[in-house]
């Protein structure tokens, strides 16, 4: 069990958060990068901006160097208005592959473990007091996963949690020939016995949801999407909560030549599924949509014309979100490894014009694409990238104003300049050590983004966030701010 101790209280935290600024405050932007603000500047924080938070528009244009100014009326108001954003990340401990995770209305987070639960099973490691390091650096998290006959390990572990009800779903995948379910109702306290989840069809890189789709026995609808060795995904789907599930059937068009591989599956408050992968005839990106609980599904072309897609490792993750209004929201990476960011407000039937997202720092190209969205038009977007020399850093944007005109994205890095996440040639556009086929981001109930991946240099799974921030649900306003986490804290 990973365990800050006790004795770090108010001074020892505070202390580290002046070294973590005092590193970091070097590279702050000032008079050299353009000519200077207004008197009005909108980014007049309480203290400087530290060198790995970029405030910027689309295309990697620098919104500290241009006029908010239009006409007179700045566009830096409202929903669009800048907060001081600070990038920070937390160690769970042990190590993690694919991390996929999850939060609950009590707080707490959990991040999917490879091979380190008891017997060697998939640890479901439960982090608990992060949201509450608001005057000391002071968490834990544990393997929360300990029934009294383990499931063997997977090759594919996989952890969610119900936004709805706080199911926390186990999933594991044995050897591509089927998946066993567990869950726990009780903050990991206690778990079900593993029932089945197969059917006739090969088991490879699953992605489960939910949503308040009408159920029988459960109040949402579950739906499992896997690669299954066809032109398409085979999806099924439980109204039972997980015990049961229905038969597999097709993930896209039965006429569909998309592959088999598909990015994370995600639900909406409306019932809707989606889900994102290559397009049914071979080009671009596409978002799948069911409105019937995964039985049948309908494409919905993104506006990739001008971008391209990926010709990387993870080619498939078109990442999407459903924020609490029911739009939908995509991420990709481009042709030139960059990426690329959409939205729709009539369920997938019609996108914006994509902009480019990544921040004025000369990023060379990223991979891992995750998106995660919370109230309506606020959305966040993460990824692993380089600005060159084989350094891997992770990277988390927020835009609160997603449908306006000139949306401003806040980005940070949520690692320090000399505290890389892997430093192996084309990481991000290979698999990748912790990272494997896919990373992952949440919103949690409180507002606050949380970004799971790994310190691959530690070999640790690690949740990011921004310490300073926006509230990304309810009013929009800054967020407690939380102690700035990093190194120190990968036990």
């Amino acid at each position: 069990m990973l365990r800050i101790p006790r004795p770090m209280r108010r001074h020892a935290a505070m202390l580290l958060t002046l070294l973590m600024l005092a590193a970091s405050l070097s590279g702050c932007f000032g008079g050299d990068d353009g000519p200077a603000p207004p008197a009005d500047d909108p980014f007049d924080f309480e203290q400087p901006i530290t060198n790995t938070t970029w405030y910027h528009y689309a295309n990697a244009t620098n919104a500290l160097n241009t006029s908010h100014m239009v006409n007179g009326t700045s566009i830096l108001i409202g929903n669009n208005t800048p907060f001081l954003s600070i990038g920070t990340y937390y160690g769970i401990g042990m190590s993690t592959f694919e991390p996929t995770i999850g939060a609950t209305s009590d707080g707490n987070l959990y991040m999917s473990s490879w091979g380190n639960g008891p017997a060697g099973s998939t640890a479901i490691v439960k982090c608990t007091g992060m949201n509450d390091m608001i005057t000391q650096l002071e968490y834990s998290c544990a393997n929360s996963y300990d029934p009294l006959v383990p499931v063997a390990n997977s090759n594919d572990p996989y952890v969610y949690v119900d936004p709805w009800t706080a199911r926390i779903m186990k999933f594991d995948m044995h050897a591509l020939l089927g998946m066993t379910v567990e869950w726990s109702d009780t903050e990991g306290a206690s778990w079900t016995p593993p029932t089945p989840a197969t059917g006739w069809a090969v088991q490879d890189h699953q992605t489960i949801a939910s949503s308040p789709y009408s159920a029988t026995l459960h109040q949402t609808t579950w739906v499992f999407c896997v690669n299954a060795g066809y032109p398409f995904p085979m999806c099924s789907a439980s109204e039972d909560g997980g015990n049961t599930w229905g038969p597999e059937l097709p993930g896209g068009p039965t006429d569909c030549n998309s592959g088999g591989l598909t990015g994370h599956i995600v639900g909406s408050d409306n019932g809707n599924f989606y889900r994102g992968n290559p397009g049914c005839d071979g080009t671009g990106y596409s978002i799948y949509r069911s409105t019937n609980g995964g039985i049948s599904w309908t494409e919905h072309k993104l506006p990739t014309s001008e971008s391209g897609t990926a010709d990387t490792w993870n080619f498939e993750e078109a990442a999407v979100a459903a924020d609490d209004g029911d739009n939908v929201h995509a991420l990709w990476m481009g042709l030139d490894n960059m990426p690329y960011y959409s939205n729709s407000q009539d369920e997938g039937d019609t996108w914006s014009d994509p902009i480019m997202i990544a921040p004025p720092n000369g990023l060379e190209g990223g991979g891992f694409p995750t998106i995660a969205a919370g109230a309506a038009g606020r959305v966040a977007l993460a990824y692993v990238g380089t600005t060159g020399g084989d350094i891997w850093n992770g990277y988390l944007s927020v835009i609160t104003d997603a449908f306006g005109e000139r949306p401003l994205i806040t980005t940070v890095q949520v690692n320090g300049m000399n505290d890389p996440l892997d430093t192996t040639e084309g990481c991000g556009y290979n698999r990748c050590g912790g990272f494997g086929d896919f990373i992952d981001v949440i919103v949690d109930h409180e507002g606050r983004v949380w970004f799971g991946l790994s310190n691959n240099l530690a070999d640790i799974g690690i949740f990011a966030t921004m310490a300073s921030g926006p509230a990304m649900r309810g009013p929009l306003e800054p967020l407690p701010p939380l102690m700035l986490g990093g190194p120190w804290t990968l036990a």
